[in-house]
């Protein structure tokens, strides 16, 4: 039976998708994107409401980035530095204190000690290869504990632990004991550095796009629009004679390479014929994503500027909020404020309706900024985790054991399947920027095939 035919098909419609996309379109090497969501931006997701955005997935973007910064340029897309003006809140023991930077206000022991582990695990994360830390010395040793029983051993300080852990939370989008240690300094040494994505200024959160990052996907999809699937959900993928078959729901499509660019939980639900290899395979049975939460409140001004704070704060357990962001849009037209919830706070925040989430939210708000944090006027939030095609936030989790076992397993191409995906990247793991040098890193091994073929 003869099916519609094309060189490349690419799984998602994310950025890592996107990039391969244009990448291909400059070559002009024919292909079609599926996407099993009807949108654009997979963990990017921009909606519009009346008079504001929000960004309910990836927003942020910062010095180093320099893929995105591109992208930004190459398609007129303005940016704005993310509000970081005032004072920020620590809330530790049902106390609230303010300071200014990035260094809470702690005890001179616990704020020694903090920047003493902050200095030990950045030297650790140096010393690990981008493109090999598994073959670290120490990599067997720091692959077989977690973050977690790092913090437990070398932040002794309760006030330490808390402010690390909270950091550290909010940077990985997971409970620490989800984490090894090697997948922490790999993912710490693939973002320039700890201070780096950590940081507003010089940071991995300095900027934020104008109207919305989806935006500058949809902006990137223009030039290929017809060339574009959505409400295409894969569930089969079987090697033929001639290259590949790939199915779903009501379609067959031929092709002879592929570009999987979805996350990690998804490709272990596509039947593939033959099976993926091994490492692959077992890499893929415990290969979970980040679970984040994010929760805005609206109001109709940023009213905590006036007030002299940033927006910004920090919380222990006492809140279901590890941090907080100012983020209004770049007028100011509107005030928004934004609390993280992740892991285990987001599993028990989204376990009660709506109504409770935004009472729990407007509480710890009056708690920092007082009575006229009662006057929103919209409450919405949204976690990566309830749908379908994401499964979660921001990117897939490598628990104890999982690098060396498994190493490079997940970026391997199988034959002329490719993989992509914020996964797949060496640099800026995690994050848009690497999503995007993965799915180019995919489509440059889809032209070395043309070209092979084809000299």
């Amino acid at each position: 039976m003869n099916h519609p035919s094309t060189e490349v098909l690419i799984l998602g419609g994310g950025f890592s998708g996107l990039a391969a996309a244009k990448k291909l379109h400059e070559n002009h090497i024919s292909f079609l994107v599926l996407e099993a969501r009807d949108r654009l931006g997979g963990r990017v997701y921009t909606r519009q409401f009346s008079g504001f955005y929000l960004d309910l997935g990836g927003q942020w973007i910062g010095p180093t980035q320099d893929r995105m910064y591109a992208l930004c340029k190459e398609y007129g897309m303005e940016y704005f530095e993310t509000y970081n003006q005032g004072k920020n809140i620590l809330d530790l023991a049902q106390r609230i204190k303010t300071y200014r930077g990035v260094i809470p206000k702690l005890g001179l022991f616990a704020l020694v000690q903090l920047a003493w582990v902050m200095r030990k695990i950045q030297k650790m994360a140096d010393s690990v290869s981008l493109e090999a830390h598994w073959v670290h010395p120490k990599s067997k040793e720091w692959d077989s504990v977690t973050l977690e029983d790092f913090l437990i051993q070398n932040c002794t300080h309760s006030q330490t632990r808390q402010v690390f852990q909270v950091g550290c939370e909010t940077i990985f989008a997971c409970d620490l004991k989800e984490i090894s240690l090697l997948h922490a300094l790999f993912y710490i040494r693939s973002g320039t550095s700890l201070d780096c994505l950590i940081n507003i200024k010089n940071g991995a959160q300095q900027h934020r796009v104008k109207g919305g990052m989806q935006t500058l996907a949809e902006k990137i999809a223009e030039r290929f629009a017809k060339q574009i699937r959505f409400n295409y959900p894969v569930s089969r993928i079987q090697k033929t004679n001639s290259g590949y078959l790939v199915s779903g729901d009501g379609f067959e499509l031929d092709c002879k390479q592929i570009i999987l660019a979805v996350p990690p939980p998804l490709l272990f639900k596509i039947q593939f014929s033959p099976r993926l290899s091994f490492e692959k395979s077992e890499l893929l049975k415990n290969y979970p994503m980040g679970r984040v939460g994010k929760c805005f409140m609206i109001y109709d001004r940023p009213f905590w500027r006036a007030m002299g704070f940033s927006g910004q704060a920090l919380s222990d357990e006492s809140t279901p909020f590890q941090t907080f962001f100012d983020c209004s849009p770049a007028d100011a037209s509107r005030g928004i404020i934004m609390g993280f919830t992740i892991g285990g706070r987001a599993d028990t925040f989204f376990a009660q309706g709506k109504k409770e989430r935004k009472k729990k939210l407007e509480a710890v708000l009056i708690r920092y900024f007082g009575e006229k944090a009662k006057k929103s006027i919209q409450y919405e939030d949204f976690t990566m985790t309830d749908e379908s095609w994401s499964q979660g936030c921001y990117a897939g989790l490598m628990p104890k054991g999982a690098w060396t076992a498994w190493q490079d397993a997940y970026r391997k191409s199988e034959g002329n399947i490719h993989f992509a995906g914020t996964e797949a990247a060496e640099r800026w793991h995690g994050y848009i920027e690497g999503a995007v040098i993965a799915g180019e890193a995919a489509a440059e091994k889809c032209l070395m095939e043309v070209q092979t073929k084809n000299p």
